[in-house]
């Protein structure tokens, strides 16, 4: 898939739009989860695409401070403002958009990282 911006101007990097299919971890290594079916979702190999829109859960993240389970709990990617590729009006979330991990108070706990090697869609140029 190729991507032309608004403006007309084609992006310089190919990046690979997220799924429910993507290998995402917490700064911890626990497991981003994919967010509850949604039936009229728009689909690359068979996979929900990901929207700024969805808050995903975290699970097993081992955090700790000072000897206190502080785990992620959640994680939301940040919109990339206009232009890009969008879905009911909320941008796509591609690898490497930024994104926050929160523990149960909404702590701020580090961003989420992409896993390479995991199931590929589409790609935006």
């Amino acid at each position: 898939m190729t991507y032309q911006s608004s403006t007309g101007r084609r992006a310089n990097a190919a990046r690979e739009v997220l799924s429910s299919a993507s290998t995402v971890r917490c700064p911890h290594g626990g497991r981003v989860l994919p967010g509850p079916e949604r039936p009229h979702a728009v689909r690359v190999a068979g996979a929900a695409v990901l929207t700024v829109a969805e808050t995903l859960a975290v699970s097993g993240c081992p955090w700790t401070v000072n000897g206190v389970p502080r785990p992620c709990r959640t994680v939301r990617w940040a919109d990339p403002g206009p232009g890009g590729v969008r879905v009911g009006g909320a941008a796509v979330v591609l690898a490497g958009a930024a994104g926050q991990c929160y523990g149960a108070d909404l702590a701020p706990q580090g961003p989420p990282t992409v896993v390479p090697g995991g199931r590929r869609g589409a790609e935006c140029r």
